[in-house]
């Protein structure tokens, strides 16, 4: 097998389990075993562990020395944490959007709402968090600011599973959101543009605490998880 035969392999491992994640097809803290993965997938071990290396870089596996790896056995405080960042991070993103977007810019920035827009009359919830997710990213790189487009990239697949899990919230109150967001950005009023991003944040956050309440794994040591050798049926 050549190099590029095996990193194309290992990008469609990475891009099948990220989505099987992101749609919890795979749920948090579930063991994920080479042996079964790499048959479904149809692919040999290297670059499976490849793909899944990926993903524990972007915080969705964890990799247990010697017993393999598991998802992300993410927590209520995980997500706490999460909202904790946002509130920052993407506020400080939507001001410096409303201060550097220039034409070219918000027009990819409409055509991610629009993409959103279209996913909430669908009711597609996979499409809906992707498209908002997309929406966000976007935001980030309005604000050409390398720095932050960097310690925001690790957290673009969380956030869309995030969006995934927290199916249950009002898309067209999000979307209505992500509106009044874009407006701003178009305004360029970053004052206007960080309230309205805050505001965004914090109005799933509650909901979002109390959902991951319901979901959240009981056992969240991935040594004593990934100890168990059940296989998925």
């Amino acid at each position: 097998m050549t190099s590029g035969e095996r990193g194309s392999l290992r990008d469609m491992a990475y891009e099948a389990l990220k989505k099987r994640i992101i749609e919890v097809d795979l749920q948090p803290g579930e063991r994920l075993v080479e042996r079964d993965l790499a048959d479904e997938l149809k692919v040999s071990r290297i670059p499976l562990r490849e793909a899944l290396r990926r993903l524990a870089a972007e915080g969705l596996v964890v990799l247990v020395p010697h017993r393999g790896a598991l998802v992300s056995p993410f927590t209520p405080a995980d997500v706490r944490d999460l909202f904790d960042v946002r509130e920052s991070l993407e506020v400080l993103a939507a001001r410096l959007a409303a201060q550097r977007a220039d034409a070219q810019g918000l027009g990819r920035l409409t055509r991610c709402l629009e993409s959103a827009r279209i996913a909430t009359e669908s009711g597609d919830k996979a499409e809906i968090a992707a498209a908002n997710a997309r929406f966000h990213a976007e935001i980030v790189t309005l604000s050409e600011n390398t720095l932050l487009e960097t310690m925001m990239r690790p957290l673009n697949a969380r956030m869309q599973w995030l969006f995934r899990l927290t199916a249950e919230l009002d898309p067209h109150q999000q979307c209505a959101e992500h509106t009044e967001l874009y407006e701003a950005i178009a305004d360029a009023d970053p004052a206007r543009t960080a309230e309205f991003a805050l505001r965004h944040v914090v109005s799933g956050r509650d909901m979002a605490l109390r959902l991951a309440a319901g979901w959240a794994v009981t056992e969240t040591d991935p040594v004593k998880i990934t100890h168990a050798r059940r296989r998925r049926t």
